[in-house]
């Protein structure tokens, strides 16, 4: 007698939190009727004391929903990194958390991954995306499904409002978990939840439901958009790489597309908008050029631009530092960003030492706001680089922050809100670029 094969499996994300509670257990009760089998996965952050008791109750919970006859197994992952020094907390525990997920996924041979995200996560996204100054398949949100490396990842309830999973666990009287972290305000998504949404939501009762909306009208455009650029790059696009005066003879706003879509083709990544704002200015000059870009080295020759990897031959670009001290005047080399900062000592209109003992290095990612001097308004990089003729290539390097106040940008100098007074110790900032490779 020959035992029959395991049915087909589907997994679910598993936090232990109310949205993902739902899911499971919904899950789980239509998995029967169909003769699934359900891994609901959990990944361990190590990140709260109460990580592990967060853990042991998804485990519990599940040899419950089992030993009452549901098709159900669990799989955990705990996360041996850490973020580091200069990374969004919230960043890294999106991208370890997914990497984890996918792990467990393919090691239970599920191959589909069912997320709770419903619509208010959807409308606070666009929220969030359009402070960061995305762009327009930043505002798409999140999808409803994706493939990705044989995976098929789904937000079945991405149309569902909040109170509708609420009344569902409240019905089902199912126990979860409240995530202490829920409160802290250091995160943005959090401190959207406290004090933004419960006003917008008063005064426009409609906007879960209208933002995410428009989320969805997003995403056709950004489908629209790839259609261009895919039309487009089959015409200036081949083998040897992007052909210039192709790109060139398009308008502005399909050249920009076409110049990222092509990006994110050699390289699997969206480009930054700070690299895409610089090919702009510099990309159609005279001679060879190169620009660093995702482990590898993009290069202008003879009216074509080309990416070559690190595993194509190419030796691998430094990784940008995020942090820096500085303690004394000196040369202070980042070899990631392509240069050096130099600290001068000044007796007055420079920045206090005391301030760059530990500062954060960054790249310009929209928003931001530099005072040219005393008394003068704060205004945005760009009109300051317009107002002060800087060209393109002396505005490369990090901008320097200290304790989240914008310190200094290389091509406009000393932001006029730190400048130090008279008898404090005192430098000056000068960013000095290693050129194009």
């Amino acid at each position: 007698m020959t035992s029959s094969p395991l049915p087909p499996r589907v997994a679910v994300a598993y936090s232990g939190g109310r949205d993902s509670t739902a899911l499971v257990h919904a899950t789980l009760v239509t998995a029967r009727e169909l003769g699934l089998s359900v891994v609901a996965m959990h990944v361990n952050h190590c990140l709260s004391a109460h990580a592990d008791a967060w853990e042991r109750h998804c485990r519990h919970q599940c040899a419950r929903w089992a030993a009452d006859g549901l098709p159900l197994s669990f799989a955990a992952s705990r996360l041996r990194s850490q973020p580091q020094p200069g990374d969004s907390i919230e960043g890294w525990a999106r991208r370890e958390r997914y990497a984890a997920l996918k792990r467990l996924a393919q090691r239970h041979e599920a191959e589909l991954v069912l997320i709770a995200h419903h619509r208010r996560d959807q409308a606070e996204t666009l929220i969030l995306q359009a402070l960061r100054s995305a762009g327009v398949a930043g505002l798409s949100g999140m999808p409803r499904i994706i493939e990705r490396e044989g995976l098929r990842w789904a937000r079945p309830w991405l149309d569902k409002p909040r109170s509708a999973i609420e009344t569902y666990v409240q019905s089902q009287g199912l126990a979860y978990i409240d995530d202490d972290s829920n409160s802290d305000e250091r995160y943005a998504r959090n401190r959207l939840r406290q004090r933004v949404w419960p006003a917008l939501e008063q005064a426009f009762p409609d906007a879960e439901l209208a933002l995410a909306a428009a989320a969805t009208w997003a995403q056709q455009a950004t489908a629209c958009l790839d259609e261009v650029a895919a039309d487009d790059l089959a015409a200036i696009a081949g083998d040897r790489g992007l052909m210039l005066p192709g790109l060139q003879a398009l308008s502005v706003a399909r050249r920009v597309n076409a110049l990222r879509a092509w990006l994110r083709r050699q390289t699997g990544r969206a480009p930054p908008a700070s690299l895409i704002t610089r090919l702009s200015e510099e990309l159609f000059g005279d001679g060879s050029a190169s620009w660093p870009l995702a482990g590898g080295l993009l290069r202008r020759y003879r009216g074509q631009l080309s990416w070559q990897g690190a595993s194509r031959g190419v030796q691998a670009e430094p990784s940008l530092e995020s942090t820096l001290g500085i303690r004394r005047a000196g040369t202070y080399r980042l070899p990631g960003w392509g240069g050096c900062l130099r600290a001068v000592r000044v007796k007055e209109g420079g920045v206090p030492l005391a301030w760059l003992a530990q500062v954060e290095l960054r790249e310009r990612s929209g928003g931001e706001s530099f005072q040219a001097g005393i008394g003068r308004p704060a205004r945005s990089l760009k009109k300051q680089f317009q107002s002060a003729e800087v060209p393109g290539w002396l505005r490369a390097g990090p901008l320097v922050y200290s304790g989240g106040q914008l310190v200094f940008v290389p091509g406009l100098g000393i932001d006029a809100r730190v400048i130090g007074l008279p008898g404090q110790p005192q430098v000056t900032l000068t960013w000095e670029s290693h050129g194009p490779a």
